[in-house]
């Protein structure tokens, strides 16, 4: 099975791509290109996959940056791989030859450059990490290595859609208490239920950021099993565990 990445015309000087689950070589519920050694599959497998996804983008797997992502708002500048993988969920380079990347399965891939100072920065966006300030974070990563937010372009990609996020009135609650606005990214849904627009949320944080191009790939994760690795979809199917998609960027 050949390798599906889906790229944007929007980061189009930059080799970067968001990966599907098509072209790898794990089996069962993670095939076919787990890339995520968090989960269970076997940790060579998932080696073969991220040189996989590597080759892709002409870049060695080694020169590629990621973070230990724990939905919090903590974005890094990186010049090289992490020898030990900082508790972040953001990063931003400056530094020629070096990928950035991002695992995900629902919550938002955001790659991010910014052509004229020559800065790119890629984050890990949930719900929490979003609400807590992660995008603007790593904003502000870039700027630290000369970036100007006006300049800077940022594609959201495949992601859980609001059609598929279903919410209890508590979660409400969290971005009520946080900007009585938000209530605009909530429609009603069966019973108490509501339906939470993350990305169209997202979107408005970075343009509030003074993002100059801020924009979805507009994939689904949840709706598209044959494409994507949903963690809620794993979750509604009592699967016991699920594979994670791969996004990078490289200067």
């Amino acid at each position: 099975m050949t390798i599906e990445v889906i790229t944007s015309e929007a980061l189009a000087r930059w080799r970067h791509g968001f990966f599907t689950r098509k072209g790898g070589v794990s089996t069962g519920l993670f095939a076919s290109l787990n890339c995520g050694h968090g989960s269970t599959d076997r940790k060579e497998t998932v080696s073969i996959n991220r040189q996989r996804a590597a080759d892709v983008l002409g870049i060695s797997p080694k020169r590629l940056a990621t973070v230990h992502q724990v939905h919090s708002a903590t974005a890094l500048a990186a010049d090289a791989p992490f020898d030990v993988q900082p508790r972040a969920d953001g990063m931003a380079s400056a530094t020629p030859g070096l990928g950035l990347a991002i695992l995900t399965a629902d919550c938002q891939p955001v790659l991010l450059a910014d052509n004229a100072a020559q800065v790119i920065g890629a984050a890990h966006a949930g719900w929490r990490g979003a609400l807590d300030g992660i995008l603007e974070a790593t904003v502000d990563a870039m700027e630290g290595l000369g970036a100007r937010a006006a300049g800077i372009t940022a594609v959201i990609g495949p992601s859980i859609s609001q059609r598929a996020y279903e919410v209890g009135p508590e979660f409400l609650e969290r971005f009520v208490d946080d900007d009585p606005g938000n209530t605009r990214f909530f429609a009603n849904g069966r019973d108490d239920r509501l339906q939470f627009d993350l990305v169209g949320y997202s979107l408005q944080r970075l343009r509030n950021a003074g993002i100059g191009n801020a924009q979805w790939t507009g994939h689904c994760t949840y709706s598209d099993p044959d494409r994507f690795f949903s963690y809620r979809r794993s979750r509604h199917r009592k699967e016991p565990d699920y594979g994670r998609l791969i996004s990078v960027i490289c200067l």
